[in-house]
């Protein structure tokens, strides 16, 4: 498995083209290459092998949104999708996905899986308890336009927020942090 021919080199800061022409339109695929870096840091071969799903889903199906695509391929590995009242999942997801990195968010209660909490709570109010906790080590919690009652996203480094927005403007995602809910 390969990186599309146009790939960028990532370097942390901001996205370096291929050529060192910053101007340069990078096509979806090298653009969903980007995404599947930030969202996986450190951790190429999962990246990789997200890649290798998308673009088998895209071979299958060529008019495939490739918002639903990505979600599809990082579901609970790099990302997460819980319904809009569904918060003993988003808690779980978002667990999940931080242990990646040897974080556990604190939820404010001794029991986050408690029915009384879960039930007074909801999904928008622990995505931002999850943003802050995660931003005092380095991470931003995003969240995707779903055009539904679900909430999806994902978890990058903070020190790549400008890259991510560039990344997910360019592919046509509409994504915001996750101290503001959609």
């Amino acid at each position: 498995m390969s990186a599309p021919d146009n790939e960028s080199d990532y370097e942390g800061d901001e996205i370096e083209f291929a050529g060192g022409d910053s101007d340069e339109e990078l096509d979806e695929e090298a653009l969903v290459w980007q995404l599947m870096l930030l969202i996986n840091p450190g951790d190429e071969d999962t990246a990789l092998q997200q890649f290798a799903r998308y673009r088998e889903t895209c071979e299958d199906d060529a008019d495939a949104e490739p918002a639903e695509t990505i979600q599809e391929v990082i579901d609970w590995t790099s990302g997460y999708r819980v319904d809009w009242k569904d918060t003993g999942s988003f808690i779980d997801s978002i667990a999940q996905l931080a242990s990646r990195w040897n974080l556990s968010i604190d939820w404010g209660v001794e029991d986050p899986t408690d029915e009384d909490f879960l039930d007074a709570t909801d999904v928008p109010e622990l995505m931002a308890k999850a943003f802050v906790r995660l931003r005092e080590h380095g991470y931003t919690l995003w969240n995707r336009d779903t055009g539904s009652d679900m909430y999806a996203g994902w978890i990058t480094l903070r020190r790549d927020d400008e890259n991510m927005e560039a990344v997910a403007a360019a592919l046509g995602i509409d994504i915001r942090l996750g101290s503001d809910a959609y």
